[in-house]
C-alpha cells in the first residue's frame, strides 16, 4: 500500500495535510492528501510505495506538530457488516500477508460522531483479538516491541486497518492523552501544562527537571492554572500578570505575584529554571519575548503557547518557529525544541525549548 492514515483534531485536517506533505517532500516522498473538514483524520497517498516505506520508517514521529498518530494502511476502506465485522478485517490482513503484530487497538476519530463508536470499539476488541491470534496476525501474548495493529472505525460499518511501530508512533490510544481536571486548580488551562510536561519531559528526568525547590516564572499567570502545576511540584513561582491570582495559590507561600506587563518584566533573580507562558497575544510577539529570555540566560527551560491565526496556521507557525530558531542559533545557544498541538490545546500550539548548556 502507498497510503498513510493520520489522526488529528477535528477542524485541523488542512494543517495535518500541509504538515505531512511538507515533511514527506523534504524526505523525497511525493504524494497528495484526501480529507474532509471536521473528520479528525487525513489519508496521505504517496506516488511511490518504496519512498513512503522509507519515510515512514525513518522520519521521527515526535517531530510532528498536528499529527496525533499515523499508521501504514494495509488495505483500502473496508466494509464491516454488523452481522460479521471480523471476517473482512481478517481477510484483508491475510491478503496483505501481515503476521506477528504484538498489539491491537480499535480506534475512532476524535469527533462527536466518532465518540459514539467507543462502545463498539470496546466490544469488538476482544473477539477480534482472539480471531487475529488464531490466524497468526497477532502474537499469542501482547508484545510491546512488535508492530501495533490499528482498526480505525469510521462508522459501525466502515473502517481502515493499518500498522504502526512502537519505536516511532504515539503510545496512546487514538493518540490522545486524557487527564483528570484537579478540582483545586483555578482553571482548566492547567491541563495544558500538565500534558506538556508528560509530552516533553521524560519521566526518568522529572527528579531533576521538575523537582521541588526549582524557581519558575509564569508570564500571564492569572488566575493561576499553569502556576498550579508548578506549585504542585513544590517549585517557587513568580507569577506575572496584572490580573488577580487564585487565593489558594497565594496561601501556599510559594507564589510571588507581581502586577507587571509580561512583555516588559525582566527578572532580578538569576536562578529561574523554568519560564512558562500562556498569554493571549500575537504568536510572533510571544515567540520573540521567549527568545529574549533564552538569549539573556533568564531561564533554562521554557514551555509556551503560540495562539494560531485563522488562516494558513501551519505555514505561519513554521515561519515563526524558523525565525525563533534563527535567533537562538545566532546567539550560539545549543537547544532542543519540540512543538505539539496537544489534546488540551485548542487554537494554539505548545512549544518546549531546553537550553542544553546546563546553568542551574
Amino acid at each position: 500500500m502507498r497510503q498513510l492514515l493520520l489522526y488529528c483534531r477535528a477542524g485541523f485536517e488542512k494543517e495535518c495535510a500541509a504538515e505531512i506533505q511538507h515533511k514527506a517532500a523534504l524526505n523525497n516522498t511525493g504524494g497528495f492528501c484526501k480529507l474532509q473538514n471536521n473528520s479528525g483524520f487525513v489519508i496521505f497517498e504517496a506516488y511511490d510505495s518504496d519512498s513512503l516505506a522509507a519515510f515512514y520508517r525513518d522520519y521521527p514521529f515526535e517531530q510532528f506538530i498536528f499529527i496525533r498518530q499515523w499508521s501504514l494502511l494495509q488495505a483500502g476502506l473496508l466494509d464491516l457488516p454488523p452481522a460479521d465485522r471480523i471476517a473482512p478485517v481478517l481477510e484483508a490482513l491475510l491478503s496483505a500477508e501481515l503476521t506477528g503484530c504484538g498489539e491491537l487497538r480499535v480506534e475512532y476519530p476524535d469527533t462527536n460522531d466518532g465518540k459514539t463508536l467507543s462502545t463498539l470499539a470496546r466490544k469488538l476488541t476482544v473477539p477480534l483479538r482472539q480471531a487475529l491470534r488464531q490466524a497468526g496476525v497477532l502474537t499469542q501474548k501482547e508484545q510491546k516491541r512488535a508492530a501495533v495493529l490499528h482498526l480505525f472505525l469510521l462508522s459501525g460499518q466502515q473502517g481502515y486497518v493499518g500498522v504502526s511501530y512502537p519505536e516511532n508512533n504515539s503510545p496512546l490510544e487514538n493518540g490522545i492523552m486524557r487527564l483528570k481536571f484537579p478540582a483545586e486548580a483555578p482553571s482548566r488551562s492547567t491541563l495544558k501544562l500538565e500534558e506538556a510536561f508528560l509530552q516533553f519531559i521524560p519521566k526518568r528526568e522529572w527528579d531533576t527537571r521538575l523537582s521541588g525547590g526549582l524557581h519558575a516564572v509564569d508570564l500571564g499567570a492569572c488566575p493561576g492554572g499553569w502556576t498550579y502545576q508548578l506549585v504542585k511540584r513544590s517549585m517557587m513561582v513568580t507569577a506575572i500578570d496584572n490580573g488577580p491570582m487564585a487565593e489558594s495559590l497565594m496561601q501556599t507561600g510559594q507564589v510571588q505575584h507581581l502586577m507587571v506587563d509580561g512583555f516588559k518584566f525582566e527578572p532580578q533573580r538569576k536562578n529561574n529554571y523554568w519560564l512558562v507562558c500562556d498569554m493571549i497575544e500575537q504568536p510572533q510577539r510571544v515567540a520573540e519575548r521567549i527568545a529574549d529570555w533564552l538569549i539573556n540566560g533568564w531561564c533554562q527551560e521554557t514551555i509556551f503557547n503560540l495562539k494560531l491565526p485563522m488562516k494558513k496556521r501551519y505555514e505561519t507557525l513554521c515561519d515563526i518557529l524558523q525565525q525563533f530558531e534563527q535567533r537562538l542559533t545566532a546567539a550560539s545557544i545549543k537547544y532542543r525544541l519540540q512543538a505539539k498541538h496537544l489534546y488540551h490545546d485548542r487554537e494554539e500550539v505548545t512549544v518546549h525549548v531546553q537550553n542544553l548548556v546546563r546553568r542551574f
